[in-house]
C-alpha cells in the first residue's frame, strides 16, 4: 500500500493521510444533509438521495484514490444541485428525471473530452496568473464560507450585503476560540491540528448545550429504489434541454479545473510550469462520478474544495482520499455521529484554509495590468457572487480580450482562446435571474 501510493515520495505516513482524510471528511460531511435538502425541492424523495449522495461520495473518492492517486475527495456539487432544483426544475419546468440525464450527457462529454486530453489541453494551457487566482479565490471563498458559518459574518442589509454577526453569542465565541486552537497548534506544526480544532469546537458545544448527543450512533440507510436509475436519457434529447446540459458542463467543467489547479497548488503538486502532471487521472475520477451519479439519483460530482482541509493536515496522496471513501461508507450506518458536527466547527477549518491558500498571490504580476486585472476580476467575482465558476469565467474571459486590446494577442494560447469562446458562450446560454 505505502509503494502504490507512494509514501515516500511525499514523505508521508499512514497517520498523516489518516489525518488528513479525517480532517477532509469531518469539513464537508455536511452534504450528506445539505444535498438531499436542497434537491427535495426539486421533487426528489429525500430520503432516498441521501443514500445517494453518500454512495455517490465514496464511488468518486475510491476512484480518485486508486486510479488518480491524488488526496482529493470527490462529492455531489454544492451549486450545481441548487441550479438543478431551483431552476431547471422549479424555474424552468423540466422533471428531475429529465434534470438528471442533463448531467449525465455532462458526464459522458467529460469521459470523452479527458480520454482525449483535451481537458488536460485546456487546463494547462491557462496561465500562471490565472491559476494562482484560482487558488487564491477559492482560498477567500472558503474563508466567506467559514465566517459565515462561525456567525462571525451574517448577512446584512440593502447596501450592505454583510455584517459582523453577533459575537457575544455562545457558538460564535465558541468558534472564535476553536479557531484561537486551530492557529496555536499549526503554529506549533502540531500534525492534525485542524482535526483537533474540530474535535475540540464540537466536544464544546456538547458541554455548552449547544449540541445535542444523537439518540442513536447506528441506523440503516434508507432505500435507494426511489432514485436509482430515473433518470430520464430520452427526455434529455428535445431541443430545449441543449442549454441546461451545456450550463451543467460548463459549471462541473470550471469547477473541476479551478479546484483542481487550486488544491494543487496549496499542495505543492504542480510541476515548473505550473501544471499539474497528469492531471488526465483525477480529471477522469471526476468524468467517471459525475456519470454515474445522475445513476445513482444524485447530480454533478467533482473535487471537493474542502479537501484544502486535509491538504493542510498532510494529506498528499489517493490514500487520502481513500480514507475519505471508507468514512462516507461508514456514515450510511453512522450517519447520526458523523452528522453532529455543527458547522461552526467545520467552519473555523475553512477560515484557517482561507488563509494558507493566500500563498499564491505572490505568483501574480501586479506591474503587468493585462495579468492582474483578469486575475483581480477571477478572485473579485468568485466572492461576491458566491460562485466559483462565474468568477472563472470572467477571468478566462477577460484575459485574452484585454491581450487583444493592447496589441498582445500573441501571448494567448489557443487554448485560452477556445476556453475565452466556451465562458461567452456559457454567459449567452445560462439562464438569468
Amino acid at each position: 500500500m505505502k509503494n502504490f501510493f507512494e509514501f515516500s515520495r511525499y514523505n508521508t505516513s499512514y497517520r498523516q493521510e489518516s489525518l488528513a482524510g479525517l480532517t477532509t471528511f469531518l469539513t464537508m460531511a455536511y452534504i450528506m444533509v445539505v444535498n438531499p435538502s436542497i434537491l427535495a425541492a426539486a421533487g426528489i424523495p429525500k430520503d432516498a438521495q441521501v443514500t445517494a449522495t453518500i454512495l455517490a461520495a465514496v464511488i468518486g473518492c475510491l476512484v480518485m484514490a486508486f486510479w488518480a492517486r491524488r488526496p482529493f475527495a470527490i462529492a455531489p456539487y454544492m451549486g450545481e444541485n441548487a441550479f438543478i432544483a431551483f431552476v431547471v426544475v422549479k424555474g424552468m419546468g423540466y422533471s428531475w428525471q429529465i434534470a438528471l440525464g442533463a448531467v449525465f450527457w455532462a458526464g459522458l462529454a467529460f469521459i470523452l473530452l479527458t480520454v482525449l486530453k483535451v481537458r488536460s489541453w485546456l487546463a494547462e494551457s491557462i496561465p500562471i496568473s490565472l491559476k494562482a487566482a484560482f487558488a487564491v479565490g477559492i482560498g477567500l471563498f472558503l474563508a466567506f464560507i467559514g465566517l459565515n458559518e462561525t456567525g462571525l459574518v451574517v448577512l446584512g442589509v440593502p447596501g450592505a450585503p454583510v455584517r459582523l454577526g453577533n459575537i457575544a453569542q455562545s457558538s460564535v465565541l465558541l468558534a472564535a476560540a476553536g479557531f484561537l486552537l486551530c492557529v496555536v497548534l499549526m503554529a506549533r506544526k502540531v500534525n492534525g491540528a485542524l482535526l483537533y480544532g474540530i474535535v475540540a469546537t464540537t466536544l464544546g458545544s456538547v458541554a455548552l448545550g449547544l449540541t445535542k448527543l444523537p439518540a442513536s450512533l447506528v441506523s440503516l440507510p434508507p432505500s435507494l429504489e426511489p432514485v436509482f436509475l430515473k433518470l430520464d436519457i430520452a427526455g434529455t434529447l428535445q431541443p430545449g434541454i441543449f442549454p441546461v446540459v451545456l450550463v451543467v458542463f460548463m459549471m462541473a467543467f470550471l469547477d473541476t479545473i479551478g479546484t483542481l489547479i487550486g488544491l494543487s497548488m496549496r499542495a505543492d503538486l504542480l510541476d515548473k510550469d505550473g501544471n499539474l502532471p497528469e492531471i488526465e487521472r483525477p480529471m477522469l475520477a471526476d468524468a467517471v462520478a459525475t456519470t454515474l451519479a445522475p445513476l445513482l439519483g444524485t447530480t454533478t460530482t467533482g473535487a471537493y474544495i474542502e479537501s484544502a482541509t486535509g491538504i493542510a493536515a498532510g494529506g498528499r496522496t489517493g490514500f487520502t482520499a481513500l480514507v475519505v471513501a471508507v468514512l462516507f461508507a461508514l456514515s450510511l450506518f453512522f450517519a447520526p455521529l458523523f452528522t453532529m458536527v455543527p458547522g461552526y466547527a467545520a467552519g473555523i477549518a475553512l477560515v484557517v484554509i482561507g488563509a494558507l491558500m493566500l500563498q499564491a498571490v505572490t505568483r501574480l504580476d501586479f506591474d503587468d495590468f493585462t495579468e492582474l486585472i483578469p486575475a483581480f476580476l477571477t478572485v473579485a467575482l468568485m466572492i461576491f457572487t458566491y460562485n466559483i465558476g462565474i468568477g472563472m469565467t470572467v477571468g478566462l474571459f477577460s484575459y485574452p480580450l484585454i491581450k487583444l486590446c493592447t496589441g498582445r494577442a500573441r501571448e494567448v494560447s489557443g487554448g485560452m482562446w477556445v476556453l475565452a469562446a466556451l465562458s461567452l458562450v456559457f454567459f449567452i446560454v445560462m439562464p438569468k435571474g
